[in-house]
């Protein structure tokens, strides 16, 4: 590889990289929430996605059957955990805050919401395939 081509190699960031093109909307998802997907065939897989959100969009409580992971690459974002009390979901201890750089688990089937206070690009790892299933707070 020329040397030129090595310094080329230097001036990629989330910005310029072409991992973060080709991200589709999907029907039934939040206003604001794009992503690029990949599945593997490895039924112990997991599975991947690379995520945008719009700065002021917001996740509704929700759960996830396997345990996931996201990084923040670009922005910052929170999450606020729920437990059912008495058939009312209420927030589970303080909002979490999450800033590029920082990496956030949760849980397979604990309540949680998300909400996007700046742009934002993740790196989202769920364990085998990914479902959403929403709660509703009464």
């Amino acid at each position: 590889m020329a040397k030129e081509d090595v310094n080329k190699n230097k001036e990629v960031t989330s910005e310029t990289s072409a991992i973060w093109g080709n991200h589709v909307s999907l029907p039934n998802t939040p206003d604001g929430f794009t992503l690029r997907t990949t599945f593997p065939s490895n039924p112990n897989g997991v599975e991947v996605m690379l995520e945008r959100w719009v700065a002021g969009s917001e996740e509704p409580p929700h759960s996830h059957p396997g345990d996931d992971m996201t990084v923040v690459i670009e922005g910052k974002m929170s999450i606020q955990f729920f437990i059912e009390e008495s058939g009312k979901l209420v927030p589970d201890k303080d909002r979490i805050f999450l800033n590029k750089g920082q990496t956030g688990y949760i849980k397979g089937g604990r309540v949680h919401d998300a909400k996007y206070i700046e742009e934002c690009k993740l790196v989202y790892v769920h364990d085998k395939a990914f479902e959403f299933t929403a709660h509703k707070i009464l």
